[in-house]
Parts: structure tokens; C-alpha cells; sequence
């Protein structure tokens, strides 16, 4: 079983939480979870480079004189790779460098991430994250009071809270995300996982 203490806003812990981790993943297999980062890396990646080739070019595609007669080296059209101003030789084009694992893999891969934050004491659960209004100072001072303000933070609620949202979204180093959107790359992008109670219900109680 794996216990953990919950905390409240004010740093303070409340009570404790314990599951079998064996809902989340038999173990942590590095091979899945690398493989699962490898390619939300490549989806996140801008193929965006291009230079122009030889129909890209203005100009004729009428050799300049012809072959034979002049005395001088024959010579191509004016978009020629071996003249100012011709397209490149071997020019660049877009690359679409995106690609998708098994979606049963990626799921189990989240799952498994989770799990090593735990392995890996990365975990700090709060009893309840809800607010009035947005207000960017309220999770400041309350991931002050729990020793993570100078730590990137992964901060993850049951259900999509605009309010929460608001607030956390301009401190730097802290990302929020709802327990249905996690993803291997988010989880192990940051260096500790903050959940609030009801979502970790909805991890480890409920499948993700």
C-alpha cells in the first residue's frame, strides 16, 4: 500500500491517503514512459523549415543560349542551382514529424507516470483547491505554505476549474490540467505532481 499525507492550503496536514498502487500499474516500465516522451516531443516538434527549389524560383525554364555554336560552356535555364539567384539543389520542405503510439499504451504509460512520482516521493495531495474568484496570489501563497515554490509544479484537479485555472496559469514553472487530460509528457515534464484528493479519487478509485 502507499500512504501519503494531505495537506490544506496553509501547508498543514489534515489527514492521509492511502491505495494500492496496483490500480495505477503493476510497475514503472522506463521503456514505455520513454517511448510515450519521445513522441509527444516529435508532435511537438515545427517542421517548419524551407528553402526555395528550382519550380519555386521566378525565371524562364528556357536555356539561356543554345547548346552548341557560342564558343562559350553550355549553359541551363536561369533557375539553375549553379546560378545567383536559381533554386537550391536539394532544398527543404516542410516535415510533418508527428506520429501516434497504441492508445492502450499511452494510457497505461500515464498511469505508470503517476505511479513513479510516487515511487519517487514527487506527490503532494491537498484536501481541496477551490476558490471564490480568480486570484493568482492565492496559489502563490499556498504553494509557498507547502514548500513548492521553488519547484516546477504539475498542478491537477478532479474536473476542468476555470477559476483555478486563472489563477494558476500566469505563475511561472506551474502548469494545471484536469485528471482526464493528463499525459506521460505533462506528469514527468514537471518536477512535482500536485493533486487535489477528488482527483486522485478519480486516478486511483475510478480508471482515469
Amino acid at each position: 500500500m502507499i500512504s501519503v499525507p494531505v495537506f490544506n492550503k496553509s501547508g498543514e496536514q489534515v489527514s492521509t491517503y492511502e491505495f494500492d498502487p496496483v490500480v495505477l500499474a503493476v510497475g514503472v516500465n522506463k521503456q514505455l514512459l520513454h517511448d510515450a516522451v519521445v513522441m509527444y516531443e516529435a508532435n511537438r516538434r515545427l517542421g517548419t523549415v524551407q528553402t526555395k527549389g528550382r519550380s519555386d524560383v521566378a525565371g524562364s525554364k528556357k536555356k539561356l543560349y543554345k547548346q552548341k555554336g557560342t564558343g562559350r560552356a553550355r549553359m541551363g535555364p536561369k533557375r539553375s542551382p549553379i546560378r545567383r539567384g536559381g533554386g537550391h539543389a536539394h532544398h527543404l520542405e516542410p516535415i510533418d514529424w508527428s506520429y501516434r503510439l497504441n492508445k492502450k499504451a499511452l494510457k497505461i504509460a500515464t498511469k505508470m507516470a503517476v505511479l513513479s512520482k510516487f515511487l519517487d516521493d514527487q506527490v503532494t495531495v491537498l484536501d481541496d483547491l477551490t476558490m471564490a474568484a480568480p486570484k493568482t496570489k492565492d496559489v502563490v501563497t499556498a504553494l509557498k505554505a507547502l514548500g513548492l515554490s521553488e519547484k516546477t509544479v504539475l498542478l491537477t484537479t478532479a474536473t476542468h476549474d476555470p477559476v483555478v485555472y486563472k489563477s494558476a496559469r500566469n505563475i511561472e514553472g506551474v502548469s494545471i490540467l484536469p485528471a482526464s487530460d493528463l499525459n506521460t509528457y505533462e506528469v514527468l515534464a514537471k518536477r512535482q505532481f500536485v493533486v487535489t484528493k477528488s482527483a486522485l479519487d478519480k486516478l486511483v478509485g475510478k480508471a482515469v
